[in-house]
């Protein structure tokens, strides 16, 4: 009959994280050295300063407070199953805070020597405590203590995600080839001859330039258009598109179908104002493939009607989950799915405009807004877009207004055939009030800025993470140029933002208990969105928008350049990414799970280590909204 002290500790263990990713026989192995502690009330287990126990603690029944030593506030309470005093395995320092019994309590220490080996074998289980541990320190970047988990610097490489065939970064040619500008062609045609390549670097100050391929000889001087004593400017494609050396093939891919090319050009940071260290052609990634995101943006090329797109959209999903069930970092994930978000929108506007009785009397962009303005839209979500037309004369601008909501009309319809539902708010390029001329829309931002009620408020936040998916950039970057005019002639106008960022509840209560909705449709439901997401994507817009950046949109990657802008906050600024990036990946995997937007979650469903990798994320969100209250002071604005 099975009823030893240590299998009764094994079956305690075996439902909670980490302990649940072992095999049965090594948690009764590891049960048998465990220790069992009995604690009355206000004992402590471990002091502030104290030197690194030879265990860490597991909760059996009762509950633990985590303290600052001296100060009255708790800062966490461990419960049932809770695991806690993880420093001396990944971190081996003196304990940061006091953990003292809050009511009668029993532990089970697990002894460091015999349990570090299983985690270092176990990926599961080192991510878990690499990450609870983050949690603590308030930052998986920690520059302090990177490199220290476990001791063992190798130990972190075990854990890397990046194993799936086309997310590895690609073999690329380093034999570059090149020329200068004023190079004549027909020394072109020979070194590339000589060298059997299909293409020249053209180089001015050792920086790329240009690039001059086969096709360009083909189209270009063999019909005739330019004599062989023409030098390369004349025949080469510039400005050129450059990329990160550390491409995948995934994205290598992607890119030479999203701009049309069959070859990409390598540089160290993956701009023009870095050394070229490589070249790409569409030879060196002609492999077989099946459900790949290059063949799904094929698709949605060819796609000539709504109804093969949504079919389409369905292979998108498929792609998401396995990349979610492959642990796919989420920024990857998140750049390939809003690519072909991108494609699907932007295959839906040329349908939309094929079917139009007249081509457009102006040049215009379409704006894709919130989610997908961000490059977060993984789900279905709804769509929000807007408009943006050329001047045109006072008398023409209705019949133009009119020719514009049609086409928006036409898109908005399609967007939700293929799976987009329809902005229950209605902010979309249908509605007049997001379809307007350029000039229409910098006075409609500029009275946003300079009168930020809550209204303005809101439209703000959910404008100024567009994207441009189709049509004239230049319009939007116009636009983009007075809004940050007139922001930065009104700096109050951050302080409204700020506040506005501060208007979502805290994600936690009492002892950080998860707040729910307390009536209506989602009572006793976590507003994932409302709650936890939106409080971190506020704060970095506002913080963004206050450094005049207007080429970053993702709140990941905001907070990534913050990280670089302000050296002081780098920590707080990584740890919000991280945060972001893990709220975000949680929402997709209960919408995809539950089929719908993700937003609401039901607590009762959801198992141990879900509810530790979400609470994971409130001292974050504490912090950065601190750190916003303070900069922009909205305690003034409210007085």
């Amino acid at each position: 009959m099975k009823n030893t002290i240590s299998e009764r500790i094994a079956d305690f263990l075996k439902n909670y994280p980490p302990f649940n990713a072992m095999e049965a026989k090594q948690l009764e192995q590891l049960s048998l050295e465990v220790v069992i502690i009995h604690k009355e009330t206000n004992t402590v287990v471990f002091s502030q300063n104290e030197n690194p126990h030879t265990h860490f603690y597991v909760v059996n029944k009762g509950a633990v407070a985590l303290s600052k030593t001296g100060q009255s506030q708790i800062l966490d309470i461990c419960d049932e199953g809770d695991v806690f005093g993880l420093r001396p395995l990944l971190a081996n320092e003196n304990y940061k805070l006091e953990a003292k019994a809050y009511e009668e309590t029993i532990l089970y220490a697990v002894p460091i020597k015999d349990f570090k080996p299983l985690a270092l074998e176990n990926k599961r289980i080192g991510n878990f405590l690499i990450e609870s541990f983050a949690s603590n320190t308030g930052n998986p970047y920690s520059i302090k203590h990177r490199g220290k988990l476990y001791g063992d610097n190798e130990a972190a490489e075990r854990y890397s995600t990046n194993k799936i065939l086309d997310l590895q970064p690609i073999k690329y040619s380093t034999q570059l080839i090149t020329c200068k500008e004023g190079t004549k062609i027909k020394t072109i045609a020979d070194l590339m001859t000589k060298h059997n390549v299909s293409s020249i670097l053209v180089e001015k100050d050792n920086l790329p330039l240009g690039i001059i391929t086969d096709k360009d000889l083909r189209k270009k001087v063999a019909t005739g258009l330019f004599p062989i004593t023409a030098t390369a400017k004349s025949i080469m494609s510039s400005p050129i598109i450059t990329y990160p050396k550390e491409l995948t093939l995934a994205q290598s891919q992607m890119a030479m179908m999203k701009s049309n090319i069959s070859h990409l050009i390598l540089t160290e940071d993956g701009t023009t104002e870095s050394k070229s260290v490589g070249i790409l052609s569409k030879h060196d990634i002609m492999v077989a493939v099946g459900n790949n995101p290059a063949v799904l943006l094929r698709a949605i090329k060819r796609a000539t009607d709504a109804k093969r797109l949504r079919s389409i959209r369905h292979g998108i999903m498929n792609l998401l989950q396995g990349y979610l069930d492959q642990n796919i970092p989420l920024g990857l994930v998140s750049k390939i799915i809003s690519e072909l978000n991108d494609a699907s929108t932007k295959q839906v506007v040329q349908i939309a405009l094929s079917k139009m009785d007249e081509e457009p009397p102006v040049k215009f962009t379409w704006l894709s807004m919130g989610s997908q303005g961000r490059g977060e839209q993984l789900l279905n979500t709804d769509q929000d877009n807007a408009v943006i037309f050329e001047d045109v004369p006072d008398e023409k601008l209705e019949e133009t207004r009119s020719y514009f909501i049609k086409l928006g009309e036409r898109i908005s319809k399609m967007l939700n055939t293929i799976g987009f539902e329809y902005c229950p708010a209605d902010m979309m390029a249908s509605n007049r009030s997001w379809c307007h001329s350029l000039t229409e829309w910098k006075n409609v931002t500029a009275h946003w800025i300079h009168n930020p009620g809550p209204d303005e408020i809101l439209l703000s936040s959910i404008f100024f993470d567009y994207n441009v998916t189709y049509g004239e950039k230049a319009l939007a970057d116009e636009l983009s140029h007075s809004i940050f005019d007139h922001a930065n002639h009104y700096p109050q106008f951050f302080t409204h933002l700020a506040s506005g960022a501060l208007q979502n509840p805290s994600p936690s209560g009492f002892f950080r208990d998860f707040l729910v909705e307390q009536d209506g449709e989602h009572k006793d439901f976590f507003d994932l969105k409302l709650r936890a997401l939106m409080p971190i994507i506020d704060a970095a817009r506002v913080l963004i928008l206050s450094h005049s950046i207007k080429s970053i949109n993702n709140t990941a990657e905001r907070y990534e350049k913050l990280a670089e802008l302000e050296p002081n906050n780098k920590e707080l600024y990584l740890a919000c990414s991280y945060a972001s990036k893990a709220l975000l990946k949680f929402r997709t995997r209960q919408g995809l799970l539950h089929n719908d937007s993700g937003r609401y979650i039901a607590l009762d469903q959801l198992n141990k280590e879900e509810k530790i990798k979400l609470k994971r994320t409130f001292k974050t969100i504490k912090d950065i909204q601190s750190l916003i209250e303070v900069r922009f002071q909205v305690k003034n604005l409210l007085r």
